[in-house]
């Protein structure tokens, strides 16, 4: 049975990295189907409808909670100047897509997400599911360009 959530992500600075937090969590806990968004300009927030199933079990779920700790996930290193230019290229990717299909653009990727990408250099799709932030949903919608940056910097 596929059920919605509908979250409010504020622009403000003070509010963002909080709220971008709980939808990196919801992201992380549910299977998502379909993502749309509006803008809501006199309050300045994105109001976003997330349509989702439940992971199965709550088994699974900590299965899933579990392979995430050992996930990549690039911390504040620095990156080489080969990185950055991949770096550069994936955020002007992801800026791109995200005025085209009309979302905030750390629902594509966030910048650690990018720079996990920058510096990891996965290969395949499979590799993708081992950065942190990658799940099915990501990798299905995103997975292919990913890649195609990462061949042609």
């Amino acid at each position: 049975m596929m059920n919605i959530k509908v979250l409010k992500v504020r622009v403000a600075d003070e509010f963002l990295l909080q709220d971008q937090k709980m939808i990196d969590d919801f992201l992380n806990d549910h299977e998502i189907i379909k993502v749309e968004t509006a803008f809501v300009h006199d309050e300045s927030f994105w109001s976003v409808v997330l349509y989702f199933n439940e992971y199965k079990t709550n088994a699974n779920k900590s299965t899933v909670k579990d392979s995430k700790a050992v996930k990549y996930s690039a911390e504040d290193e620095m990156l080489n100047p080969d990185e950055i230019i991949i770096l550069d290229a994936l955020k002007l990717w992801r800026s791109e897509k995200a005025k085209e299909q009309n979302l905030p653009s750390y629902f594509i990727a966030t910048n650690k997400e990018l720079i996990s990408v920058a510096k990891y250099k996965p290969a395949k799709k499979e590799e993708l599911l081992d950065i942190k932030g990658f799940g099915k949903h990501k990798i299905e919608n995103y997975g292919e360009e990913i890649l195609e940056i990462l061949e042609n910097v």
